[in-house]
Formats: C-alpha cells, structure tokens, sequence
C-alpha cells in the first residue's frame, strides 16, 4: 500500500474542510480588522476615515491567485501615508492579516525602474537576541536616503518588540502611481506610525 497516495488523500479531504471553516472567519473578522485599526489611529490624533468598499485602490497589492483580499481601505488626512490597505491571506492553516500603506507619488511611474526595499534588523545576540541596528537594502536611492535619516532608526529601535518584528517591505506600484509600505497587521505606537510616516515622506521625494 502507497501510504504517500492516502496521506494525500487525506490532506486534501481536511483542505476542502478547513478552506471553507477558514474564509468564513474571515468574511467576519476582515471588517473589524479595518474598524479596529482606524479608531486606533483616531485615538493618537490622526484624522481618518473609513472607504466604500470596492475602492479602485483596495486592488494595489492584493493578488486573488494568493488567496488575498482587501479588507478595506483607511484614508488618512494631511499625512505621509495616503491610505492603509487592510488585507488578508487566507490558507488550510488560517488567515493572516497584513497592512499595506499607500504612499501616492506623483514620481513613480511606468517605465522608470525602481527596487523594492526591505528593513534589515541586526541583533545582539544573534537570531534571538535584541534588535541593535537597522538597515535599508534594495534600491540604491532610497536606501541611501533612509539609511541616513537617524529619527527613522531611532523610532524603530524604541519600538515594543512584542508588536513590531521588523518587517517592513516596500514595493513600488508604478502602474497605480503608488508605493506601499507593507508590514504584519498590528496596532501601530506613535513610533511606530511617526516612523512609517517618515518613510512616506522619504517615497514622495523618491
């Protein structure tokens, strides 16, 4: 007896259990999400608003052939960050919440070829220790340009490590004229915003 063929088998009875269990949950929690993060931001002084669903801007970053969805979109006012994208990943495994901020440049556009970034954290100890240095790596620009702003490093280093893990991507959208800064879905501190907001500010001058 083949027992790879029936530990197949099996995988993919508890998938066509799990998937459906998973994406109803989600259908639930997805708009609380969005709700939860936007009285958040209120209650540090940041004037915002929730989105009609079905926004143009929902579509920037969220791929369906990945199971993603946008939750729906924050706007924020007289800000760096132009809108928080709330979205989701939905596996067998469950539903992972991730946040997309949307920087509208009127400078990224087609054509002009531009690198995601990512944070590179340094720790003392190594792997499990504490987070000691930052470094931007991807496009030679705005690395440099991030790399050298010191409020940016200092704000993330002070950041509570039991909600900021350090992972901060950032992907040029040419097509949409946006950039989005992508991190893990949690309730930002004022560092961590203030941070994330310089960035913004560091893509509008990209």
């Amino acid at each position: 007896m083949d027992w790879s063929i029936i530990v197949n088998i099996v995988m993919g009875i508890l998938l066509l259990i799990a998937l459906p269990l998973v994406l109803r949950k989600r259908k639930k929690v997805g708009p609380l999400m969005r709700e939860e993060l936007c009285r958040h931001l209120q209650g540090m002084g940041i004037e915002t608003t929730l989105r009609e669903r079905d926004s143009y801007e929902e579509k920037i970053g969220v791929s369906r052939s990945l199971g993603q969805r946008s939750e729906g979109i924050i706007e924020l006012k007289e800000r760096n960050i132009d809108l928080v994208n709330v979205a989701s990943t939905a596996s067998q495994y469950g539903v992972y919440y991730f946040l997309n901020y949307l920087v509208k440049a009127s400078n990224i556009v087609e054509g002009r070829k531009l690198k995601k970034t990512r944070l590179i954290t340094k720790r003392s100890p190594p792997l499990w220790g504490k987070v000691v240095a930052i470094d931007w790596k991807g496009d030679d620009s705005l690395t440099r340009s991030l790399n050298l702003d010191y409020s940016v490093a200092d704000r993330l280093l002070r950041a509570d490590e039991n909600v900021f893990k350090g992972n901060i991507w950032i992907f040029p959208e040419p097509m949409h004229g946006y950039v989005r800064i992508q991190t893990e879905y949690y309730l930002p501190s004022a560092e961590i915003f203030e941070a994330i907001s310089s960035i913004g500010r560091h893509i509008k001058s990209w």
